[in-house]
């Protein structure tokens, strides 16, 4: 029997295509302070594979982690959440 384990997914918003089959994703997320209680916005930038080069910037997009394809590229595409509005 093997254990299978689940992989994680992010949803959050391209923010450069540039490079070719790759493509930068911000996600943020909202934190409460330990000792304040206030509410933070933190953010955080993942490289993902994008084989067609077909998401662009402003793009909502679901990312999951995969192996090692690369120094800093450990997630790939799963699907177009939400198309940018700039034509």
């Amino acid at each position: 029997m093997s254990a299978t384990k689940l992989k994680r997914t992010l949803i959050g918003i391209v923010v450069s295509d540039k490079m070719d089959k790759t493509i930068t994703v911000l996600v943020e997320r909202k934190i409460k302070h330990a000792l304040l209680g206030k509410v933070l916005r933190v953010s955080k930038k993942y490289h993902a594979h994008d084989e067609n080069n077909e998401y662009h910037q402003g793009d909502l997009v679901s990312i999951e982690e995969c192996r090692p394809l690369a120094k800093t590229k450990s997630w790939r595409v799963t699907k177009l959440a939400e198309k940018s509005q700039a034509a």
